[in-house]
């Protein structure tokens, strides 16, 4: 597994280096007001704890021991699983399912995707609510993530002074790219990982949707709410299950 999210002395460094977004506030309004909701990729849990936070009951589901640990420590009455979401089964329905953060391009392969909309499927109840984010390949926006753009030094609350920078490059398969990220800190520890997702298509994207038996109610194409159009910096179904 990627040593980003399985690496304890990474996870460290996730939500310091990923604070609360912008995009989260907007994704809490899409799930106002469901009882239950299952958080699939939840990392290190802000945003299920955000959403236990407002009276809902939460299970968070990720793959990573080590961001699971983190998230159990922020003590929230939320439930944590250490799973994948392909072919996961609760044996039970929720009001709404999210997928956030981007963690859908962590799903590399075309089956790895319909395996993950199934699992959304089978665990959302009639009427319920999902949504998932995923870059959009059009607006290439790894070809940002340069040392040259992204290169910084900040304070962090364990090991003071961090420099951090990101790379990236495509990589020989279609449609995947491989990111680097690096923290080195003042007593010259340098951590790094490398990370690979996926940058699917619109039309795939819908069609594996449409196969795993959900319906799209609307297409946004970024985290405030913004329309779908040519370049949009996201793909963001807002959706059920198909009637």
């Amino acid at each position: 597994m990627d040593a980003l999210y399985q690496d304890p002395a990474l996870a460290a460094f996730y939500d310091w280096d990923n604070p609360w977004p912008a995009d989260f506030d907007w994704f809490l309004s899409l799930v106002e007001g469901a009882g239950s909701v299952l958080d699939l990729g939840c990392g290190t849990g802000i945003f299920a704890a955000a959403l236990a936070a407002r009276g809902a009951e939460v299970v968070g589901v990720d793959p990573a021991a080590a961001m699971l640990e983190v998230a159990r420590a922020c003590h929230a009455p939320v439930t944590w699983i250490e799973a994948r979401a392909q072919g996961l089964d609760l044996g039970r329905q929720f009001d709404a399912v999210v997928m956030t953060g981007h963690a859908f391009q962590t799903l590399l392969t075309p089956e790895d995707r319909a395996t993950c909309l199934a699992t959304i499927a089978r665990h959302l109840v009639p009427g319920g609510r999902f949504f998932l984010d995923s870059r959009n390949p059009e607006a290439r926006a790894w070809e940002s993530w340069t040392p040259e753009v992204t290169r910084e030094v900040r304070a962090h609350p364990r090991f003071g002074l961090v420099e951090r920078w990101n790379d990236a490059a495509e990589t020989g398969v279609p449609g995947v790219v491989e990111y680097q990220t690096h923290y080195r800190l003042e007593d010259g520890r340098h951590f790094a990982a490398r990370s690979r997702i996926a940058f699917p298509g619109l039309d795939a994207l819908s069609r594996a949707i449409a196969a795993a038996g959900l319906a799209v109610d609307q297409w946004y194409g970024d985290a405030a709410g913004g329309p779908l159009r040519p370049g949009c910096a996201d793909f963001i179904p807002l959706g059920r299950l198909a009637d």
